[in-house]
């Protein structure tokens, strides 16, 4: 199974060859609770996301992606911020690519939809706020996330 590796200021880590624009959605419902999967391709626990394709808008690509990934669907509600750390590289052993951080992070409120696991979630759950700091999680995700619980005045830019 190809596996995605995370490194972050790490004299191992591949130089990067890509750089991708990709979105993750921090989900909430109407109890508060964060929509969170479980990776498939290296276990840890995350908020939907990925890749903008060509010719789709950051909102239709964070909707698109949550959908796929989690059977919900979901309405954009703002940003959290904009992560582009190059010390944040994103190895694909399936393919030998090594992404340099490229994530803006939205947020959104599910409209519909059931937790539902896909080829790239092993688990979807809805995870109590105060919770979702003790999941397993890359530092790059857990940054992100506690940005999200902040409730910062205004988005990151990073």
């Amino acid at each position: 199974m190809a596996r995605r590796i995370d490194f972050y200021d790490d004299p191992a880590a591949p130089a990067p060859n890509s750089l991708v624009p990709s979105v993750n959605v921090v989900v909430t419902n109407d109890t508060g609770e964060i929509l969170m999967i479980r990776r498939s391709d290296n276990d840890n626990w995350a908020v939907p996301g990925g890749a903008i394709d060509l010719g789709e808008s950051l909102p239709e690509a964070a909707i698109r992606e949550t959908l796929e990934e989690t059977g919900i669907r979901c309405e954009i509600t703002g940003i959290v911020g904009t992560y582009t750390d190059p010390k944040h590289v994103i190895l694909y052993t399936s393919n030998g690519e090594a992404r340099q951080e490229f994530s803006i992070v939205l947020t959104a409120r599910a409209v519909e939809g059931e937790p539902t696991p896909s080829d790239e979630s092993r688990e979807v759950r809805w995870i109590p706020r105060d919770q979702v700091e003790t999941l397993t999680m890359d530092r790059s995700m857990r940054l992100r996330i506690g940005h999200y619980l902040a409730d910062r005045a205004g988005p990151y830019i990073g």
